[in-house]
């Protein structure tokens, strides 16, 4: 591969294909961002039903909180293993030859599912009002009451969000990207359906009805990809992957239950700060997180099979492979993530105007939200360097270092929240700026971690691609101000078209003059990424994987 590939050369691109390894990855990845987009964009059709109906109100931080607490447990045990877990163990079984295994440990930990939260969802159900205090005790009792309620509608949710995530595991594990990459979009769907057919009749209760909906959906969706498996009702706690899901799960297990009474906390603080500050935060996670999802978590998920199977083969060939891939992953967040950040700065008060100020979403909503959203934005790229360093480490089946670092994360959000609060009242911002400390933290203690342990990845041009992403973003960032300063200046037919042109427009341009200037520069991966779309090197990449 050429360490200076000009995408605009011909002599350059055709015959400069990806390695097959960096091709499949690539490929994996541009599948999940497809669904990753369906899904952010649905998220943000969801959040504009919610902010339409509902607008920044304590009801909006009441299904929060509901719709938080089902998500917290799918966090803990599904979600929590399919990266640490489930992919790294079910990729070592998911040649045709051990197929029949892995059904029979996919069975037992579907059975095991059932098995230990049914109960939860009983408890849930019972003590609502308490588990609700608990987190939000800050809020106003009418707030607390119409929380508990939706809770008890939302928490049989954690029964089919965790049948969908071992789902996912399985496919993902057997290469078959396309059904889970949707997954969150189907959750987004039902939320969304739910919401602008029945909001009107029965208010803040159709969202927590849309959300219930929507794991239904997630589970139909992965049903035609496990079409000739072999599941069934298993109880086997001695085969060796069961043993081994749970050495890699523990330690994951503890830091997601130290990090779920993090959040707990945090939710706790931030309701003490106003019954709307809880709907502020989430509103502006929501769009934080599309460009996350779009760049790192799809090219996080899309490595972790293939540096499952290089850590098996390090005895053999050393770490070269690994870090090679490893690499080249984070190289390619670098050149999305950076711009992606620098941009949404800039543009974050037209993006949530366009997006959410409509309806009972108020220009005080606007405010407090860009201003939450800027402040998020400060770990945004600490966030996404991070996800495939931890996914490297649950490569090697090392659990335990992530969970420990960690755990000793909450500390550092705590101490940052609690800080200010000993001379001034806690403000929201205090909790916002301590996530970003935590981000901050949590990435580099991961790349000084694995330096160690796998070794350098010096000459792999990381600082080549970091400094000339930051560069062109930069001057992307210069461009985009000044059109934004232009798009106010123009009198538009209306308010909606002038809301649209002052994000579209400064975001084209800022796009075409930062590639512009990778191209100048002529980074590798910017030139990767255009390959990605050419028919050709597509045909070549499924020729080669079938």
């Amino acid at each position: 591969m050429s360490s200076n590939p000009d995408f605009n050369s011909k002599e350059n691109l055709p015959h400069d294909p990806l390695p097959e390894e960096l091709a499949s990855v690539a490929r994996a990845a541009s599948i999940i961002a497809i669904g990753n987009i369906i899904s952010r964009v649905l998220g943000l059709a969801r959040d504009i039903a919610k902010s339409y109906y509902f607008g920044a109100t304590g009801l909006v931080s009441a299904f929060n909180i509901a719709s938080k607490i089902p998500m917290w447990f799918y966090d803990l045990l599904a979600g929590g293993m399919i990266n640490a877990a489930l992919i790294p163990v079910f990729s070592s079984y998911s040649r045709s030859e051990n197929r029949s295994e892995l059904w029979l440990i996919t069975s037992f930990l579907l059975t095991l599912c059932v098995a230990i939260l049914t109960p939860i969802v009983i408890l849930g159900e019972i003590f609502a009002e308490q588990i609700v205090w608990l987190v939000s005790g800050g809020m106003t009792f009418e707030t607390l009451e119409v929380t508990a309620k939706l809770l008890r509608i939302t928490l049989p949710a954690i029964l089919f969000l965790n049948f969908a995530g071992i789902l996912a595991g399985l496919l993902y594990s057997l290469k078959r990207f396309a059904l889970p990459a949707f997954n969150a979009a189907m959750f987004n769907l039902g939320i969304v359906l739910c919401t602008v057919f029945f909001a009107e009749s029965l208010g803040v209760h159709a969202l927590a009805i849309g959300l219930l909906a929507g794991s239904v959906l997630q589970v139909a969706l992965q049903l035609p990809g496990i079409r000739g498996t072999k599941l069934s009702l298993v109880v086997d706690w001695h085969h060796p992957a069961i043993r081994r899901i749970a050495r890699l799960y523990l330690p994951i297990a503890l830091g997601l239950i130290v990090d779920m009474i993090s959040r707990g906390i945090s939710y706790r603080l931030a309701s003490s700060t106003g019954d709307q500050s809880i709907a502020w935060m989430d509103y502006a996670t929501t769009i934080m997180q599309f460009p996350l999802g779009l760049t790192s978590t799809a090219i996080s998920i899309a490595i972790l099979p293939t540096l499952a199977r290089q850590a098996h083969w390090t005895n053999r060939s050393g770490n070269k492979d690994f870090l090679e891939t490893l690499s080249h992953a984070l190289r390619l967040v670098m050149v999305l993530i950076v711009p992606a950040a620098i941009g949404m700065l800039i543009l974050a008060r037209p993006v949530v105007e366009l997006i959410l100020e409509h309806g009972d979403f108020l220009p005080n909503d606007t405010e407090m939200t860009t201003y939450v959203l800027r402040l998020y934005l400060v770990g945004i790229i600490a966030a996404a360097l991070d996800l495939p360093l931890v996914n490297a480490f649950y490569a090697r089946q090392e659990a335990w270092t992530p969970a420990l670092v960690g755990v000793v994360g909450v500390i550092v959000y705590l101490a940052a929240a609690l800080l200010p609060s000993m001379f001034r009242p806690m403000q929201l911002g205090d909790l916002i700026i301590a996530n970003a400390i935590q981000l901050c933290y949590h990435a580099v203690s991961m790349y000084i971690l694995l330096h160690r342990r796998v070794g350098s990845m010096r000459g792999h041009r990381l600082m080549f691609t970091a400094t000339r992403a930051t560069l062109a973003a930069t001057i992307m960032g210069l461009v985009i101000a000044g059109t934004l300063w232009g798009t106010t200046h123009v009198s538009w037919p209306n308010s909606i078209v002038g809301e649209l042109a002052s994000v579209f427009i400064p975001s084209t341009t800022g796009i075409v003059c930062y590639i512009t200037f990778m191209n100048i520069m002529k980074v590798p991966e910017l030139a990767q990424l255009f390959q990605l779309i050419k028919p050709s090197v597509k045909h070549k990449t499924t020729k080669n994987e079938n």
